[in-house]
């Protein structure tokens, strides 16, 4: 393996400082982010094997964070009224990665009576966009041109999952600001972090996703729905802060599932570092995945099946207007034709494989298809997963 040089070693208190000299600021709202900022900092220094440059980066993406984190809290302090205002019924769509959560999202962000977390608000949140400039806002047009100097640069990155400034962000960077987030888990070779991950309380991070929400709702609402392939890990937080959300949870043959994320994991980690192991990859991805099932029957013994909406991948990639149609009837709702229309024209507008084809192969990281299913039997088998065979 290429072993990195020595690279400057990140700093909680520098981080922190920086950000407030950065936004003018001091007042960082709920401490409880500290914990997990100090977990992934010890880790970025002991565990990641940074290259210099990226480590700069990285330490660029945290201060970026924190100082996004302390203007959301100062426009909440200066118009407390936010906090009062409802979120009703939220929809989370989630599933392994690579499950088709993106394909469903997209489709039920079309409809025009939804509010979907954009991609530019994630990282640009305070002040909330003006009435009807969602699209129009500086910030919106400052975050594509990012994107599309990546498109450029790392395209490959874009084939395996692109976004655009207005696309449905999923719900990790709205928790990424209380450092309560598997995006770091997936950026990084942290296993330190991903051990505290794991285990920690994830209700202070639901408890600031709220918050954000309720800001960005200020002059924008709609029904929101959300879009995260992790929250199988804590659907008991999630459903402790918002109690009425409607939860959708799409399923994918186990084996395109591991080889795919597998895949989009370790060219994220090649990034910000030379050294990255794919067996290490394989290996976290397995055990990631086994909790993620397992916690999500956990929540269905306690609530009852209909307590998830499932989806098929194979029969939403098959008819997927006809899937929106079961989604919207399983939680009492009709789809309307303007829905639908506009759902179709995504559809028309995005053809799979627009950005490039993502290959990838499971030998790559130690594993074969029968591996895998002998691993997801019991999984396969509860969901009667259609497989490969």
């Amino acid at each position: 393996m290429t072993m990195t040089t020595t690279v400057t070693a990140l700093d909680t208190g520098t981080l922190l400082a920086a950000a407030s000299a950065q936004a003018g600021l001091s007042d960082f709202g709920d401490p409880s982010f500290r914990e997990g900022l100090d977990v992934l900092v010890k880790a970025l220094n002991d565990e990641a094997r940074l290259t210099e440059a990226a480590s700069g980066r990285v330490a660029a993406s945290i201060v970026a964070t924190l100082v996004n984190r302390l203007q959301v809290e100062d426009h909440l302090a200066r118009h407390p009224q936010l906090l009062d205002a409802p979120i009703d019924k939220p929809t989370f769509v989630f599933g392994l990665p690579r499950t088709g959560t993106t394909l469903a999202i997209n489709l039920l962000a079309a409809d025009p009576a939804r509010r979907s977390f954009m991609r530019w608000e994630a990282f640009a949140s305070a002040p909330p966009a003006a009435k009807g400039e969602l699209r129009s806002d500086p910030r919106y047009h400052a975050e594509q041109a990012k994107l599309d100097m990546s498109l450029k640069y790392v395209p490959h990155i874009s084939a395996m999952h692109h976004e655009d400034a207005d696309s449905s962000c999923e719900c990790q960077f709205a928790m990424s600001p209380t450092f309560c987030s598997q995006v770091y888990d997936s950026q990084y070779d942290v296993p330190s972090y991903h051990a505290w991950f794991m285990k920690t309380d994830y209700r202070p991070a639901f408890r600031y996703h709220k918050r954000l929400m309720q800001l960005l709702q200020q002059d924008n609402k709609g029904h929101w729905t959300f879009k995260n392939p992790w929250h199988p890990l804590y659907l008991d937080a999630l459903t402790e802060i918002y109690p009425d959300a409607q939860l959708v949870m799409t399923h994918r043959d186990p084996a395109d599932v591991v080889a795919s994320a597998c895949s989009l994991v370790y060219a994220v980690r090649k990034l910000y570092s030379e050294d990255v192991d794919p067996i290490a990859v394989a290996e976290v991805s397995l055990e990631t995945f086994g909790a993620m099932i397992d916690r999500t029957l956990a929540y269905e013994a306690k609530h009852g099946a209909g307590s998830i909406h499932h989806i098929q991948y194979k029969e939403l990639t098959a008819d997927p207007i006809g899937e929106m149609h079961k989604l919207y009837a399983h939680f009492g709702d009709a789809l309307t034709d303007d829905a639908a229309a506009a759902m179709q024209n995504m559809l028309d507008s995005n053809p799979q494989g627009k950005h490039g084809k993502h290959a990838y192969a499971l030998e790559d990281y130690g594993l074969t298809r029968d591996k895998v299913y002998s691993h997801f039997a019991d999984y396969i088998e509860r969901f009667a997963i259609p497989v490969k065979g």
